[in-house]
């Protein structure tokens, strides 16, 4: 009867944190289509600084083939912001194939965040270091000074510079500017997967009926950092490791070991390509391909 019970309550907890994983997943915020070079969502461009970005932008884009593209949010609605934005970047292709000369700039206004993602074929241009110049002496002190359309503008003036050979600035190593080096969400999930794993297989020896509980439990604190989604995700999958390991000891008649049930960790799900164009309005990327570098900012 223990046993019966015991199952059950792991197939519940397994079931619920399946349930919450499909919730969050669909409330992901989605990456918006590519309508125009310069995609204000948060409506707080004028119109005319609006179209002269624009105009800027597709004459850069002429002379160099390089595709530079504004995304402007009203909020990241959780999602890591470097998560997104290689998102974003990646979805839209922005950059020829094979180039891979492609720069977003993102903006999410909720969080005063900015973030500046960079192409393979232009971080020897814009390096890290150049981008976060750009968000510390360009963008930010106007964000902080209300001036919002006079950051943007001043910040996509010094991407274009910076990649034509003709803004000057200090590569020094900004204070408070991240340079790309954060965990991806994927990292964070693998993270929270080993330690809550490793944490329900030695702190809970010999209560094997808590094991699945306490991993998944400390796996959601340690990858919720990333983003509460991220944090769930990994308390499913060390639940199911856990839950897997339990019942291979039990079929084996081993009450606390290690087990023959290992898995080799999750799938490869968060990985790969981030799918098709979101081309739309007769805009499309290139086909250029990001490796997460840049920097990001806040104000």
């Amino acid at each position: 009867m223990k046993f019966s019970q015991t199952s059950r309550g792991i197939g519940f907890f397994l079931v619920f944190v399946f349930a919450l994983t499909t919730a969050l997943a669909s409330w992901a915020l989605d990456v918006p289509p590519l309508t125009a070079r310069v995609v204000d969502l948060a409506h707080v461009l004028p119109a005319e600084i609006a179209a002269s970005l624009t105009r800027d932008l597709e004459a850069h884009e002429t002379k160099t083939s390089n595709q530079v593209a504004v995304l402007i949010l009203p909020s990241l609605e959780g999602e890591p912001l470097e998560e997104f934005s290689h998102r974003v970047a990646t979805t839209w292709k922005l950059g020829q194939k094979g180039t891979d000369n492609g720069v977003l700039l993102l903006i999410a206004l909720r969080e005063r965040k900015v973030r500046i993602e960079v192409g393979y074929g232009l971080e020897g241009t814009l390096t890290d270091l150049r981008a976060a110049h750009i968000i510390r002496q360009e963008i930010v002190p106007r964000f902080r000074s209300g001036d919002l359309p006079g950051g943007i503008a001043a910040g996509v003036q010094g991407i274009l510079g910076t990649i034509e050979g003709v803004h000057i600035g200090a590569e020094t190593p900004p204070v408070g500017v991240h340079r790309g080096d954060e965990p991806s969400g994927f990292e964070y999930v693998i993270i929270g997967v080993i330690v809550g794993f490793m944490a329900g297989l030695l702190l809970s020896h010999g209560l094997q009926s808590t094991r699945a509980l306490l991993g998944s439990v400390l796996a959601f604190l340690v990858a919720q950092f990333g983003s509460a989604l991220l944090g769930v995700i990994a308390a499913g999958v060390t639940a199911l490791l856990l839950w897997l390991i339990i019942q291979a000891n039990r079929s084996q008649g081993r009450g606390g070991g290690w087990g023959e049930g290992f898995m080799a960790g999750p799938g490869s799900g968060f990985g790969g390509s981030f799918g098709d164009s979101g081309g739309g309005g007769g805009l499309s990327g290139g086909g250029g391909d990001f490796g997460g570098g840049g920097a990001s900012g806040g104000w």
